[in-house]
């Protein structure tokens, strides 16, 4: 990393400031040619920023922090100008023409994992963070970003490391001092560990949850009050409402904020036998969404087939509506709630019920220290080893093996080890920036 980087911090458009960041070996040289002069570290001053020929670009704030007490590890600053379109492009003309680079998507962050600021798990949870849409993303994210999944890592990684040197310590000198237990006395530590990383990955899916969404779908035959039950939920005009049956051909998502946690509503395609291949792609969509969200909302139409059909997709607790209750008295058989999305209590009454749901599903005492998949595969591929460890009794130097695999992939969660690729996908993900 010997290039120097630059970056807007801020959103760009109209705005009352930007901020541009700079990190990596030329800073220091960069802001002396902007500013005149180097600031005092850390304290904001106030200074005309002039281009290559002498030009003022705006006066502006200037904050230098020198390496290594910067966010990136490196020499860094930042400029505080005017949120104008065309200051800011001036500025990062007057940038590039020194020579400096326009930094990649999350290449600050990655500037600080690499030079030891904080460790991957940690970079992530500055990602979500920036992302988070509700307060308990923002809570879930910051918890990450203090180090909850970090420090449970290393406090994992301790007991197989005192693990392995009991193990290892069984296969190397099986006729030395060690007490001829040793090896046994491992055991309770693996078992203990792999319940607890069991029940960690176990926790990493409600986490997955929060930061991507509960999602719920609307499930029934055409024309049975789906579309408008969206727009009712969104309180907008979400999908087109028409009473010619199969107008929604594709999956209509609305997020929604219920008790704090985004949600994912779907509108669906309706389902029914159809030889129209679009219609009938429309279905299949509908259905294997309907497969993969977290709850299913049946829409019965009160007004049509007394005898429906009822989807392969329900499971239990999932609810049943009968529509249209509004327009008639319908059929008695019809399974579900009386229902009618124009009825601003019906619709209430479905609310409070959808919030009880979300938050059953994803509230606890504290947010769970895993929050992605890559977090929940590594840590079920950790248990996994050491289950193996367990079934080696008469084979201990296999045994430490699996502990030994169950270390490494304890330490992909946080980057002490990981695949250059792998990196590369997560800070890509990252705003320029940051």
């Amino acid at each position: 990393m010997t290039d120097t980087i630059f970056a807007p911090a801020t959103a760009a458009g109209r705005a009352a400031v930007a901020v541009v960041r700079l990190s990596g070996p030329g800073t220091k040289a960069a802001v002396r040619a902007l500013a005149g002069a180097l600031p005092a570290a850390r304290r904001a001053s106030l200074r005309t920023l002039r281009d290559a020929d002498g030009s003022a670009i705006d006066e502006a704030l200037v904050l230098w922090f020198p390496s290594p007490a910067s966010y990136t590890g490196e020499d860094a600053a930042e400029l505080h100008v005017h949120g104008g379109q065309a200051v800011v492009a001036a500025l990062l003309g007057a940038l590039s023409a020194q020579g400096l680079r326009l930094a990649e998507p999350g290449e600050f962050t990655r500037r600080a994992f690499e030079n030891g600021r904080l460790d991957l798990a940690q970079a992530e949870g500055i990602a979500d963070l920036i992302d988070a849409e509700t307060e308990a993303q923002r809570r879930q994210a910051l918890a990450q970003l203090g180090g909850k999944l970090s420090g449970a890592q290393a406090r994992w990684r301790e007991a197989l490391t005192g693990a392995l040197a009991m193990l290892e310590a069984a296969v190397d000198f099986p006729d030395e001092e060690a007490p001829a237990d040793v090896g046994a006395r491992a055991r309770p530590i693996i078992e203990n560990l792999m319940a607890e990383l069991t029940a960690a990955a176990a926790e990493a899916e409600r986490g997955e949850r929060v930061r991507e969404g509960y999602r719920i779908a609307l499930l029934g035959a055409p024309n049975a009050g789906k579309s408008t039950l969206l727009n009712a939920l969104a309180k907008r005009d979400a999908a087109i409402v028409t009473a010619t049956p199969g107008t929604t051909r594709d999956i209509i998502e609305v997020p929604l904020v219920l008790g704090g946690y985004k949600v994912i509503l779907a509108d669906t395609a309706g389902l029914r036998a159809t030889n129209d291949e679009i219609e009938a792609e429309g279905v299949r969509r509908a259905e294997a969404w309907a497969t993969g969200a977290d709850l299913r909302i049946w829409l019965v139409d009160g007004m049509g087939d007394p005898n429906p059909t009822v989807p392969s997709q329900l499971r239990v607790g999932d609810i049943v509506l009968t529509t249209k209750r509004d327009l008639g008295e319908g059929h008695e058989t019809l399974p579900g709630e009386p229902f009618t999305a124009r009825s601003p209590n019906d619709v209430a009454w479905l609310e409070r019920t959808l919030t009880e749901s979300v938050v059953e599903a994803l509230a606890g005492a504290e947010p769970p220290a895993a929050t992605r998949l890559r977090h929940r595969e590594l840590l079920l591929d950790a248990a996994q080893r050491l289950a193996h460890a367990l079934t080696q009794d008469e084979a201990l130097e296999l045994a430490a093996e699996d502990v030994r695999l169950a270390a490494r992939a304890l330490d992909r969660i946080t980057g002490r080890i990981d695949p250059e690729q792998v990196l590369g996908r997560i800070f890509a993900t990252f705003c320029i920036g940051k």
